[in-house]
């Protein structure tokens, strides 16, 4: 398994006129939250784009358990429970403090730039099977 945290603060931007952030937004933050991880474990997302690939959302969901406001210091916890095959998934949970705000998933394919779907290249594969928990 995976796991990465990205600290995050909530903009005023983020928010709606009932002060609660807008729900888009939190697919906002599993990316940056899926950006990070791929930094910390040595594979910009930069670097995969740069070899041809991209990881298009093939599936994304969220649950909304309790709302994040303006100013709200979040963690954006990244799950990844499976190693990657042919797709990539990813399951998400959103914190103030050690309050659950909410839940997502999504999974990723890979694609050229032709749009066709391609395995993921073995040195990334090596990657993930190096760093591996569990």
């Amino acid at each position: 398994m995976i796991h990465s945290v990205t600290k995050l603060r909530v903009r005023y931007a983020e928010t709606d006129r009932m002060d609660v952030v807008y729900h888009s937004n939190y697919l906002v933050w599993f990316e940056t939250a899926r950006i990070q991880m791929l930094d910390e474990i040595g594979i910009p997302y930069r670097e995969i784009e740069a070899r041809g690939l991209f990881l298009p959302v093939l599936t994304v969901s969220a649950a909304f358990h309790k709302p994040a406001r303006f100013d709200d210091r979040l963690d954006v916890h990244l799950y990844m429970k499976q190693k990657p095959r042919a797709r990539m998934h990813f399951d998400y949970e959103v914190l103030r403090d050690s309050e659950l705000l909410a839940t997502g998933k999504s999974s990723h394919g890979f694609m050229d730039r032709q749009g066709r779907a391609q395995r993921p290249p073995e040195d990334l594969v090596a990657i993930f099977e190096q760093i591996w928990v569990g």
